[in-house]
Parts: C-alpha cells; sequence; structure tokens
C-alpha cells in the first residue's frame, strides 16, 4: 500500500503527518548534531506537538513542513517544506522553506531535491515569494538555499533567539516564484 502523498520528487514523497511518525520524528529531534543550530533538541512531546502543528498550518494554509519519505523504501527520510514566520522583522510576516533530514542521509542531495520540489509546490499554489533563514555558522544549510535558487539578503539578529548567541547572526535568503 502506498502513502497518501501530495505530492513527489525523484526519489521523495511528501505527506500531512502520521502517528507512526512520532518515533522517528522524535529521535531525529533529540539528536545533538542533527539540533546543533537549533536552541536544544526537542523531547518527544515537543515533536509530538510541532506534528500537530504543522498539520494545523496545512489545513490552514495547505502548505507545512511535510513529512517526508524516500519512495523507494517508504522510510521516514526527515521534514522538508513550507511554513511561516511571524517573529518582529522587515520581512515578517512571511513564508519560509525549512528542512530537517536524519543524519544518516545526510549529503545525498535529498534537503536540496525536496525542498526544489517544495518551492515549485509553493508556485503551484500561488505563493509568490519564500524566505530562508538560517544560523550563519550553518554552512549545510547555507549551502541548499543557494543551489535551489535563492538569494542572499543580508545577516540579522532574530528576536527570538536573543538568549541564544552562539546561534547569531542569522543569515536571510529570498527567491521569487
Amino acid at each position: 500500500m502506498n502513502p497518501p502523498y501530495l505530492f513527489q520528487s525523484q526519489r521523495l514523497g511528501f505527506r500531512t503527518w502520521l502517528p507512526p511518525d512520532l518515533p522517528a520524528f522524535s529521535e531525529m529531534n533529540a539528536d545533538e548534531e542533527t539540533m546543533a543550530f537549533f536552541q536544544h533538541p526537542l523531547s518527544k512531546k515537543e515533536s509530538q506537538a510541532m506534528m500537530d502543528r504543522m498539520n494545523r498550518l496545512f489545513d490552514d494554509h495547505g502548505h507545512c513542513y511535510f513529512a517526508v519519505e524516500l519512495l523507494e523504501s517508504q522510510e521516514f527520510l526527515g521534514m522538508i517544506g513550507l511554513g511561516t514566520k511571524s517573529f518582529k522583522a522587515d520581512f515578517t510576516p512571511c513564508v519560509d522553506i525549512g528542512w530537517r533530514i536524519r543524519k544518516e542521509f545526510w549529503n545525498q542531495g535529498y534537503a536540496s531535491e525536496g525542498a526544489k520540489r517544495c518551492l515549485d509546490f509553493g508556485a503551484e499554489i500561488g505563493i509568490k515569494e519564500v524566505y530562508s533563514l538560517a544560523s550563519s555558522e550553518n554552512l549545510a544549510s547555507i549551502r541548499v538555499m543557494q543551489k535551489i535558487g535563492m538569494e542572499y539578503e543580508y545577516d540579522f539578529e532574530h528576536p527570538d533567539l536573543m538568549e541564544h548567541s552562539r546561534l547569531q547572526p542569522c543569515s536571510l535568503y529570498k527567491i521569487e516564484l
């Protein structure tokens, strides 16, 4: 039985979140290396809350950070998709693109492939511009932003990260769809 994918790329299937995603998602979110550029690793309860929030975002806006599987094996890869940012900044509120991949799948082109497909999906549903941001030290994510055609805007101090100076400054990228 094939899962109900909303859309696919060459190797990936994108869908909303299901209860069986929680073990792999919470394991990924609890990993120190995977979460190095976030405030802290997430608990199982925080991971469940994020899954619930993403499904609500999809219901309300038609997009979210999707659960992503490898088409070949239907194995959970991580999340890639379009979210929203509403903290106080010149560019907010906005649609943003982001990804978090299980580390055993790093450096295989999945984040770039999935992000490109999500940008196409965003254009299909009428989104005109998308932003992405990461700690300026997060060179892997910045490389993905560049690979998918995003352009550097500027570095800024993220207002929600003032107590996490190791994550500052953040680099902002943008693409017109």
